[in-house]
């Protein structure tokens, strides 16, 4: 793209206009300078680009070229427009592949993230009928609750709530988890090691109590998981229910032809 494109101006921080004698679209050369911008952290996460006026007269083209070329990148998750405030680069979503059965706190350090929590809630109360019948406890048997606010590098990812059998883990309310992982405390203090688990994603609008926790507006889009934990002994043990930010939280599968599949 370099020697399709040259700065528009001497001294000008290397803006440049877009050359017609080029065989590459006119927006495909301003979609490429801006993706390189982005992936540089010239222009990093939150911060608000140049208006479309600005990015016509820096570039030397056409608002028409100018909006296909934000249009394509908004669509591709790059930018972000807001209305009234400008477009501005999006955060980077957090890509979760297969992976074997842990911790939120292994899973962001697996991905080169530093997981952090706020406890939102600790209790011990009655079993809802679902949280009994996904544990395998009487009705309103007593569970222990733990609502916590998840961030990755500082930045809020999802909010879990954490469902455990009260008479299993006696004291677990009262216990300073911090931004330790669950999983973790559970096998220090109660010798408790998951097993197997089965989980579920599906997506819908973030309530609006939730939404404000995770900074997003109420109803956007955003993946709702449902997790049930099994001990060594195949037994129900842990049932969490979380919200997860769509556009910060991501799900990659490998998909595979079985052997000999026609």
């Amino acid at each position: 793209m370099a020697d399709t494109l040259v700065p528009a101006v001497a001294g000008d921080p290397a803006y440049p206009v877009v050359s017609r004698s080029s065989p590459l679209p006119l927006y495909y050369q301003v979609k490429t300078d801006i993706r390189q911008r982005i992936e540089r952290r010239e222009w990093p996460a939150g911060h608000r680009i140049p208006s479309e006026a600005e990015l016509c007269e820096r570039y030397g083209a056409s608002r028409i070229t100018i909006r296909r070329a934000l249009g394509d990148l908004a669509a591709e998750g790059l930018l972000q427009r807001v209305s009234g405030r400008g477009t501005y680069v999006r955060e980077p979503p957090i890509t979760a592949g297969p992976r074997g059965l842990t911790s939120f706190t292994e899973e962001m350090a697996g991905l080169g993230l530093r997981a952090s929590a706020q406890v939102l809630r600790t209790a011990v109360e009655p079993a809802s009928a679902t949280v009994a019948e996904r544990l395998a406890l009487d009705h309103a048997a007593p569970v222990v609750v733990i609502a916590r606010l998840r961030t990755g590098d500082g930045r809020p990812i999802g909010i879990q709530t954490v469902h455990l059998p009260a008479q299993r883990f006696p004291g677990l309310d009262r216990a300073d988890l911090g931004d330790g992982s669950l999983y973790a405390y559970l096998e220090r203090h109660y010798g408790f090691r998951p097993a197997a688990a089965e989980e579920t994603f599906e997506v819908g609008g973030i309530r609006r109590r939730d939404a404000e926790l995770l900074k997003v507006r109420p109803g956007t889009c955003g993946f709702l998981v449902q997790r049930l934990t099994y001990d060594t002994q195949g037994r129900p043990i842990e049932y969490v229910t979380a919200v997860m930010r769509g556009d910060r939280y991501r799900i990659k599968i490998g998909l595979r032809i079985p052997p000999h599949a026609g």
